[in-house]
C-alpha cells in the first residue's frame, strides 16, 4: 500500500507546503498551517477513464442557452443570478441556528414541482428528526430522498444508481471518505470531499448544494481553496436573537455578487421580506432626539434604516466607544471630523451607536446620519420630521456622493420622507417637486440644530 504524505495546509487561502511555516507566503497569515494526510491512491479511487470527454469548440457549447432552475424562492434565486444552473456547486455558511437547514428543506420542497428526484444528504440530523422540521414547515412529499450515510464511497454509488436531480449535503463537515487517514472535518477530509462533489455535478450535470459551518471569525471552516472549487459561495447572517437573516453571495460564476437575499424567521420557516425598508423602521413622523434615517444599500437594493446615538458624560478616565452593527473604527473617524472641521467637542464623553433592526452596515453613505444623530444627541435636539441624510464625510469636513445616490433618493420618495439632505448631484432638476437640500459639508449641519 503507498505511504501516506504529509503536507500542512493553509486555512486562510489553501496554501500547501510539504514543510510546517510560521507565516504563510501566499496570504502573510501567521500561525495558519495545519498538518493533514494525503494517500497516494486518493486521487485515483474515483477515476474512471471511460468518463473522459472529447475537447469541445468554444463555438459550439450552449451557454446562452442554458436554462435556470428556478427554486421558487424569490429573494435565493435572486442571489444565485436567477435560478439555478445544471452541474452548479453551491456552498453555504452562516453561524448555528441561523436558519440554513431551514432554508434548504424550503427550498427543495418549492423545486418538486419541476424536479423529479433530490437527494439529501443527513449528516448533522437522522431522518427522524429532518422530518419533523419538514412537518412543523407543512411539507410532506416522497420526492425528497433523505440519504443516512455520510461516508463518502457509499454515496457516490447511490447517487450514481439513482436519477438525482438535486443534491442537498448537510453539512460538508460531516462527509467523509474511508480513503483518507483523518476525521471527518479535518482539512483533508473537506477538500477530498468538496473534490468529488464537485466532480460528481459537472459529471452529472446536476446541481449540488453544500451547506457549511464557520468560524468564530465568521468565515466558512475549513481552507479557503474548498471556496475556490466551488461555484458559489453564499453566507446567511443574521443576529440569532433576532429575526432577521440577510442572505450574502461573495462569489457567483453564474451571476453578480451584487446582490442580497432578505428573510425573516418565524414559526413557518424562512418567509421573504418583499418591502425590508418598512422592517427596519417604526416611523418617519416620530422625531427624537439622537436619531436619524439614511440609506444603504444591501446588494443592489436600498434599504433605510435608522441610526440611534447616545452622547453622555464619561465616568471613567477613558470615553466609551459602543457600536452595534457599525464599525467603531468609522465612528471613531466622524467624532475626530466632527471636532477638528466643526468644532463639535463630543469625543470627550461616552458614545453609543445602534443601528436597528440587527442589521450591519458597511457603506460609507451613511456618513452624514451617523453625524447628525451624533450631533443631535449631543446637543439634545431633533431634526426637522421626515428628514433623511446620504453622503460620505471626508477627512477635511467635506460631504460627498456615493454609489447609486438616484437609487437611495427614489427609495427614500416611495416611503415619504420630506426632506433629504445629499451633496451635490447632477440630476437634482430630476426631483424639483421634492426637498432635495445640498449639504456640502458638515459646517452646514449645525444650522439645522
Amino acid at each position: 500500500m503507498a505511504k501516506d504524505k504529509k503536507y500542512f495546509l493553509c486555512d486562510s487561502c489553501g496554501y500547501d507546503t510539504p514543510k510546517w511555516m510560521g507565516k504563510c507566503p501566499s496570504c502573510g497569515k501567521w500561525d495558519s498551517f495545519k498538518e493533514f494526510k494525503e494517500s497516494k491512491i486518493t486521487s485515483q479511487v474515483y477515476t474512471d477513464p471511460s468518463t473522459l470527454k472529447d475537447p469541445v469548440p468554444l463555438n459550439k457549447t450552449s451557454g446562452s442557452k442554458t436554462k435556470r432552475i428556478i427554486c421558487g424562492v424569490e429573494e435565493f434565486d435572486r442571489v444565485v443570478g436567477g435560478g439555478l444552473v445544471n452541474g452548479m456547486v453551491v456552498l453555504i455558511g452562516g453561524d448555528p441556528g441561523i436558519g440554513k437547514s431551514t432554508l434548504m428543506i424550503q427550498i427543495a420542497s418549492k423545486l418538486i414541482n419541476s424536479l423529479e428526484k433530490i437527494t439529501y444528504i443527513c449528516g448533522e440530523e437522522n431522518p427522524e428528526q429532518i422530518g419533523l422540521r419538514a412537518n412543523r414547515l407543512g411539507i410532506d412529499t416522497d420526492r425528497i430522498v433523505l440519504y443516512p450515510d455520510t461516508e463518502l464511497n457509499s454515496f457516490v454509488k447511490y447517487i450514481n444508481n439513482v436519477n438525482s436531480d438535486l443534491i442537498i449535503v448537510d453539512s460538508i463537515q460531516t462527509v467523509f471518505s474511508n480513503r483518507v487517514d483523518n476525521f471527518p472535518g479535518s482539512l483533508a477530509q473537506l477538500r477530498e470531499s468538496t473534490m468529488i462533489l464537485t466532480s460528481i455535478a459537472k459529471k452529472l450535470n446536476i446541481p449540488v448544494i453544500m451547506i457549511g459551518h464557520v468560524t468564530k471569525d465568521g468565515t466558512i471552516a475549513g481552507p479557503k481553496v474548498l471556496e475556490h472549487m466551488v461555484d458559489t459561495v453564499l453566507y446567511l447572517e443574521g443576529d440569532r436573537y433576532r429575526n432577521f437573516r440577510i442572505l450574502r453571495s461573495v462569489k457567483n460564476r453564474f451571476g453578480s455578487t451584487n446582490e442580497s437575499g432578505l428573510f425573516e424567521m418565524r414559526d413557518s420557516g424562512m418567509v421573504e421580506v418583499n418591502d425590508p425598508s418598512s422592517y427596519f423602521i417604526d416611523s418617519i413622523g416620530i422625531t427624537r432626539s439622537g436619531s436619524a434615517f439614511t440609506v444603504t444599500l444591501e446588494g443592489s437594493r436600498p434599504l433605510i434604516i435608522e441610526v440611534q446615538a447616545l452622547a453622555t458624560t464619561s465616568s471613567f478616565g477613558t470615553p466609551q466607544r459602543n457600536c452595534v452593527g457599525y464599525d467603531n473604527r468609522k465612528l471613531a473617524k466622524i467624532v475626530a471630523v466632527l471636532e477638528k472641521r466643526g468644532g463639535i467637542m463630543i469625543g470627550s464623553g461616552d458614545l453609543f451607536l445602534n443601528i436597528t433592526g440587527g442589521v450591519k452596515v458597511d457603506d460609507s453613505g451613511v456618513d452624514l446620519g451617523v453625524a447628525v444623530a451624533l450631533i443631535s444627541s449631543f446637543t439634545d435636539k431633533t431634526v426637522m420630521e421626515k428628514s433623511l441624510f446620504i453622503g460620505e464625510i471626508g477627512l477635511a469636513g467635506e460631504v460627498r456622493a456615493v454609489t447609486s445616490m438616484e437609487k437611495r433618493i427614489k427609495e427614500a420618495i416611495k416611503l415619504g420622507f420630506k426632506n433629504i439632505y445629499t451633496p451635490e448631484i447632477e440630476f437634482k432638476e430630476n426631483y424639483r417637486d421634492e426637498n432635495i437640500v445640498v449639504i456640502k459639508s458638515i459646517y452646514e449641519l449645525l444650522d439645522l440644530f
